[in-house]
C-alpha cells in the first residue's frame, strides 16, 4: 500500500476534528444557577475542563444565581437553541414551578432534559452537644417542647426544607425551620451551636464527619451509604418508602436539535464514565451515577416536579 502526503493529511484530520455537534464557532457555556463553591458549580467546572479537551473548544462556566435558581434557568431558556448554551443544575430546579408565583421560566416546557448525572441522599445531622442520637430522639424532644428544636437548611423551598416539612407532618411534630443562603452559612451555625440540626446533601454533611462537633442521625436514601453505615435511613426509622435525593442534571433550550442534545449527552457520558472522574464524584459528592438521557431523564424530572410541587402546595410554602 502506497502512503501519500494527501492520505496522511486526511487521516490526521479525521482524528482531530471534534464531534459534529461541537463545530459552532461560539464558545460552549455551562450556566450554573447558583453561586460559585457549591456542588453544582463543582460539577460544571469538572465537565468544563474535560469538555474543552474532548471538543477542542472553549468552554465557559457562568454563575447566574438568584430567585431559587430560576434566573439562570431563564437565561438558558432564552438562549439560542444552537448547542452553545446548557444549564447545569440541582434538584431545586424541579421546585421552581410551585415555589415561585412568577418564575419567569417554564422549566417543563422551555427547557429540554439532556442528561441526569446522578443522585445522593439528603442527611440530617445534629450538633454533637445536643442529646439526639436518632431521629426518634428529635421527635420526642419536639413533642416535649413544640417549636423548640431548630434545624438549618440551605434555603426555603429546597428539597431539604421540603423533606423535613414532610417528616414533621408524618411524625406529628413541629421542627422549626431556619433557612440560610447556602450550605456554608448553615453549617457554620449548626457547628457553632446556634441551631440544633442541619439537613443537607450527603456531600455537605460528610465533609464535616472528621469534626467532633457534628453527629449524623438520619439519611434519606433507600440504603445506607458506606460512609454513613451507622446512620439509619428514614425507612428504617419508621417512615415507609420515604426517600429524598439530591440530583444533578443538564438541560438545553427548547428546540435545540436532537443531534446537538445527543452529542452533548454522549460527551458527558464518556467523561463521567472515566474511572477517575466517577471516583471523584463518588468521593466528594457521595454521588451514585445514573448517566440517564432523554426520555429516562424526562420521566425522572416530571416525577420530581409532581412529588415536591405537591408538598409545596399542601404546606403553602413560598420563596
Amino acid at each position: 500500500m502506497k502512503i501519500t502526503r494527501r492520505g496522511l493529511l486526511a487521516a490526521s484530520a479525521a482524528f482531530s476534528v471534534a464531534p459534529a455537534w461541537a463545530q459552532p464557532a461560539k464558545n460552549l457555556t455551562l450556566v450554573v444557577p447558583f453561586p460559585p463553591g457549591g456542588s453544582t458549580d463543582a460539577l460544571a467546572r469538572l465537565l468544563q475542563s474535560h469538555l474543552q479537551v474532548k471538543l477542542g473548544r472553549t468552554v465557559l462556566v457562568e454563575n447566574k444565581s438568584g430567585a431559587a435558581g430560576s434566573l439562570g434557568a431563564a437565561q438558558v431558556a432564552k438562549s439560542a437553541p444552537d448547542g452553545a448554551t446548557f444549564l447545569v443544575t440541582f434538584d431545586s430546579h424541579a421546585v421552581i414551578p410551585a415555589i415561585l408565583e412568577k418564575p419567569g421560566v417554564d422549566v417543563e416546557k422551555e427547557l429540554e432534559p439532556v442528561f441526569l448525572v446522578g443522585t445522593a441522599p439528603y442527611v440530617v445531622a445534629a450538633n454533637a452537644s445536643r442529646p439526639y442520637q436518632t431521629f426518634a430522639d428529635v421527635v420526642a424532644a419536639c413533642k416535649a417542647s413544640p417549636g423548640a428544636v431548630k434545624y438549618a437548611s440551605v434555603g426555603i423551598g429546597t428539597l431539604g426544607h421540603l423533606a423535613m416539612t414532610l417528616l414533621g407532618k408524618k411524625a406529628g411534630v413541629e421542627i422549626t425551620h431556619v433557612p440560610y443562603r447556602g450550605g456554608g452559612p448553615a453549617m457554620n451555625d449548626v457547628l457553632g451551636g446556634h441551631v440544633d440540626l442541619i439537613v443537607g446533601s450527603a456531600a455537605l454533611i460528610t465533609a464535616q464527619l472528621g469534626a467532633s462537633t457534628l453527629r449524623p442521625i438520619l439519611q434519606m436514601g433507600r440504603e445506607r451509604l458506606p460512609v454513613l453505615k451507622d446512620t439509619q435511613t428514614a425507612i428504617e426509622a419508621g417512615y415507609p418508602d420515604f426517600e429524598t435525593l439530591a440530583w444533578w442534571g443538564i438541560f438545553a433550550p427548547r428546540d435545540t436539535p436532537a443531534e446537538l442534545i445527543a452529542g452533548m449527552a454522549k460527551s458527558v457520558r464518556e467523561i463521567l464514565s472515566e474511572p477517575a472522574v466517577a471516583a471523584q464524584l463518588r468521593d466528594t459528592q457521595q454521588m451514585s451515577l445514573l448517566l440517564a438521557e432523554g426520555k429516562d431523564f424526562a420521566k425522572f424530572f416530571a416525577r420530581q416536579v409532581s412529588i415536591w410541587g405537591q408538598v409545596v402546595r399542601e404546606n403553602n410554602i413560598k420563596a
